[in-house]
């Protein structure tokens, strides 16, 4: 039997404006922007939403967008979606690519704003269906960590309400059409950690008078390796990621430092901590030993929280997508060892849900060599990737998923 929620969502959904929507998807996706630059996405969103009716705010946080529906009696229900683009140079080839040099909607954040309008659109010109009150949020700089927040600091709450509970997406490879749900821990955290290597520069034509930072910035690099293999328990994922190393200007100089940029994913606090400690630790031990003329500056920079789903509120929501999509479509993949911000929204107690959305191209899945899910999502354009480009086909069913969930936490007539 079709739940009230599941039914009201076939029924607003059913005569979508797929062409305006997938017109407004290209158009974002051609016009980029950087975190905390994303004005003209920004703008795109705010019409959009007044014009479905909502009461709608801009440059909230810096350049958030946020607008509100208020429909009678009923739960305060928050839908986000993140709107910063990538540096990242496009060659997805597509004929609506990239038109800003250097930076690309790599992580499918054209798509979630797309998803939003949909779903604010539905679900505005569906009001008699339900009741309640709508938050649309339109976040920046998910990529850098710091939309969420800015946001909640620059007063969402005291000037919309609080929400009663927290929705949220995210496009991801894998054939189109799944939707993983995690109730519980769904996404990691992340640190920045930065070490600067001081040494004693020099011609390198005479070593013996230096201190080379670059050797035992590679010693270092080997040695953090370690970090996961040898200190970190078979049973406690973690990843510890070199990202960048930087050193010196010409062939025959030998630098007076070496920089190092880290970043680890962790699931729990305690894992954080012991891997920061074993950082500072190597980081000393190794330019004790080179001789360096200064201990090592270990910086700890940008931090994403864990996001952890609350269960009953995820539950109810694949719940009602099981009915919607039909009960194979979603399934619990367990946690990833990406990161989101999405939790800071929750300011600290606020449930949330937050789930994926399956977004390769049939044509580009079909090609990719492997035998089961895992194998072939090895070799599909991931997110941040130069060629990630979701199908065109998944445009209305995330708007499909956020009106579900909505109506499955709303109060429905």
């Amino acid at each position: 039997m079709t739940s009230p929620a599941a039914r009201t969502a076939l029924e607003l959904t059913a005569d979508l404006p797929v062409a305006a929507l997938e017109d407004l998807y290209r158009d974002l996706h051609r016009h980029p922007e950087l975190s905390m630059a994303e004005h003209r996405t920004a703008g795109r969103l705010a019409e959009r939403l007044r014009a479905a009716g909502f009461e709608t705010v801009e440059g909230i946080g810096g350049t958030g967008v946020a607008g509100v529906l208020r429909n009678g009696d009923g739960p305060v229900v928050l839908l986000r979606a993140d709107m910063d683009a990538l540096p990242v140079a496009e060659r997805t080839g597509l004929p609506y690519a990239s038109e800003t040099d250097g930076v690309m909607h790599a992580c499918g954040h054209d798509l979630h704003v797309t998803w939003l309008v949909g779903a604010g659109q539905a679900l505005a010109a569906g009001r008699e269906t339900w009741s309640g009150t709508l938050l649309l949020v339109g976040q920046p700089a998910e990529e850098t960590g710091q939309g969420a927040a800015r946001m909640v600091a620059d007063g969402l709450y005291e000037r919309f309400g609080r929400p009663d509970v927290l929705l949220g997406q995210h496009a991801v490879p894998g054939p189109a059409g799944l939707y993983p749900h995690v109730p519980g821990l769904i996404m990691s955290a992340s640190t920045d950690v930065d070490i600067v290597v001081h040494g004693r520069g020099g011609h390198g034509s005479r070593p013996e008078t230096t201190v080379d930072p670059v050797v035992t910035a590679a010693y270092l690099v080997t040695r953090l390796q370690t970090v996961v293999a040898r200190e970190t328990a078979a049973a406690e994922s973690a990843v510890l990621t070199v990202g960048r190393i930087e050193a010196g200007t010409r062939h025959n100089i030998i630098p007076s430092e070496a920089r190092i940029a880290l970043n680890l994913r962790t699931q729990s606090e305690t894992v954080r901590a012991r891997m920061l400690a074993a950082i500072r630790r190597i980081a000393q031990g190794e330019c004790l030993a080179a001789g360096c003329p200064r201990e090592p500056e270990v910086t700890v920079g940008a931090t994403f929280p864990v996001t952890v789903n609350d269960m009953d509120t995820d539950r109810r929501v694949a719940a009602v997508h099981g009915e919607v999509f039909g009960a194979a479509t979603v399934f619990d993949p367990g946690p990833a060892m990406g990161s989101e911000d999405f939790s800071e929204l929750a300011a600290g107690s606020i449930p949330y849900a937050y789930w994926f959305v399956t977004t390769t191209p049939p044509p580009v899945w079909e090609a990719t060599e492997g035998t089961d899910l895992k194998e072939k999502l090895q070799g599909v354009p991931s997110n941040h990737s130069p060629h990630f480009a979701p199908d065109l086909s998944t445009v209305a069913p995330g708007v499909r998923t956020l009106v579900s969930g909505a109506l499955a936490l709303l109060s429905v007539a």
